[in-house]
């Protein structure tokens, strides 16, 4: 698949704010590497600017834990160590400042964190990537969808699948286009079905079945990867089934380039991201 072409280089009158400024609201006590993998695969995929927001307490340690090319945002916690509720009053103050948004990866299912991104999923005003705890935070409130009004992608697993349309995961696994087109189409969103031939679905019906990809990324932080990827897409001003479309593909393209050069057996998701500039290549 060639390179898309918001993701060429070829102009160098560009800036860095030609490329996207991303606000990435991810980690907790228990999982700030989740905010480090997604906010390095951002950068590793062409973003200009990358902002990791976690909550306050965890600002420093991941300042020394994260790349030193990415930027931090301390927000609001509450005593577990987890996003507040009231974090979304800072958010509220500074949306302008980005192009695109991922929320999800490692922030935890406390009460207030899970009602923090459902605020997120329905007042953002960018481009949103919705991915693994904040998926959780939906289950139940699917409704949330609905309210939103720019686009949302959604980066759901079978398992993550089965929590929101309250189903079994191998009635799922045995109907993968269609159940990602009929939820895209009744929550007008843009629906990602990971697993072997990761599903991408449209509410206008455009769907994409990604060829790429390997037993070796199933492995902890590979989905957090995958939103990186998709959010700096979404940065650089690609559609959201586009940039869903293309994440698929150059995240599981970059998972084969790993698995050439270290096996699948040992392939950890730093691996994936360490491979994504030769899947741009």
């Amino acid at each position: 698949m060639p390179l898309p072409a918001p993701l060429s280089r070829n102009d160098p009158r560009k800036s860095k704010k030609d490329f996207g400024h991303l606000l990435l609201i991810a980690g907790s006590s228990s999982m700030l590497g989740a905010a480090a993998l997604t906010a390095l695969a951002a950068m590793r995929s062409g973003a200009g600017l990358v902002t990791a927001a976690v909550p306050r307490s965890l600002n420093l340690t991941l300042q020394k834990k994260i790349s030193s090319v990415i930027m931090t945002l301390p927000l609001v916690e509450n005593s577990g160590g987890m996003f507040s509720l009231k974090a979304f009053d800072q958010l509220e103050k500074i949306w302008g400042r980005f192009d695109a948004v991922g929320i999800g990866p490692g922030i935890g299912r406390g009460a207030g964190t899970l009602k923090l991104a459902r605020q997120v999923i329905r007042h953002c005003p960018k481009p949103l990537v919705v991915d693994a705890d904040a998926l959780y935070a939906l289950a139940g409130h699917t409704e949330t969808l609905l309210k939103a009004k720019f686009p949302r992608v959604l980066t759901p697993h079978a398992g993550e699948m089965s929590r929101l349309i309250e189903r079994p995961v191998r009635e799922i696994e045995s109907s993968r286009l269609k159940t990602a087109r009929e939820f895209a189409a009744s929550f007008n969103c843009i629906l990602l079905l990971k697993g072997h031939r990761t599903v991408v679905a449209s509410d206008l019906g455009k769907t994409y079945i990604n060829s790429t990809g390997n037993a070796g990324m199933a492995t902890a932080g590979s989905g957090d990867v995958l939103t990186g990827v998709i959010t700096a897409f979404l940065g650089q001003g690609m559609s959201p089934f586009d940039a869903a479309k293309y994440g698929a593909y150059y995240h599981g393209r970059a998972g084969d380039l790993a698995a050439g050069a270290c096996g699948k057996t040992g392939m950890i998701a730093t691996d994936i991201i360490a491979h994504l500039q030769g899947a741009y290549a």
